[in-house]
């Protein structure tokens, strides 16, 4: 089956709902604290296992994912025809959603690295001046990772806005380059076809004779 845009669209749209669903998921399984067990001179945090890492990596997979193929399929060479990547730019439109689709994907891999840093919470001690009796065991700041979530979804859904604008493009410049080469087949075409006639004429005269 040949690769289409449409094929291509449906795909990244997938990839960045996958992304989006893993990121609520991460979000929702994540342990609001840890347990704090008190000693006399420090704390033990003690972290329930949780599941919120394995769906926050897959969340920022997915959307890695999403960015290669909706990058890859905006230049890719449909029909055996491939557009020179300067006739994309040349839109400021197209610039533009390039710029903000660049960004939303860099604020959500931020959003879902940042918890997935802090997350790695092994057994830690608190120690120094802190009363153990008031010590907290926190984990990653909470929502976060749905901030991701959301800007993961729609940073898919700016890729979809760039595959039109891409289209748009491409169409008008084969159109453009077709339009230019055209006449020359057209003149071709015209040329043998009144060759042919005149010969068609010649050989009615001799048979006259």
């Amino acid at each position: 089956m040949a690769v289409t845009m449409k094929i291509m669209s449906v795909l990244v749209a997938a990839l960045g709902i996958l992304s989006f669903v893993f990121g609520i998921l991460a979000e929702t399984k994540k342990p609001a604290a840890g347990v704090p067990i008190i000693g006399k001179v420090m704390v033990i945090c003690k972290y329930p296992s949780d599941p919120t890492l394995a769906y926050a990596w897959l969340s920022f997979g997915f959307l890695l994912l999403c960015s290669a193929v909706g990058w890859f399929s905006i230049f890719y060479s449909y029909k055996g025809r491939k557009a020179p990547t300067s006739v994309f730019f040349r839109s400021s439109t197209f610039f533009s959603f390039f710029t903000i689709t660049l960004g939303t994907i860099g604020l959500s891999a931020a959003f879902l690295l940042w918890p997935i840093a802090t997350h790695h919470h092994p057994n830690y001690n608190i120690t120094g001046n802190q009363d153990p009796h008031s010590a907290t065991c926190p984990t990653a700041k909470t929502g976060v990772l749905g901030g991701g979530a959301f800007l993961s979804l729609n940073s898919s859904l700016l890729w979809l806005v760039w595959f039109i604008l891409a289209s748009n493009a491409r169409e008008d410049y084969f159109e453009d380059l077709d339009s230019v080469e055209k006449p020359k087949h057209v003149e071709k075409a015209e040329a043998g076809h009144t060759t042919a006639l005149e010969d068609d004429y010649s050989s009615e005269i001799i048979s006259q004779y």
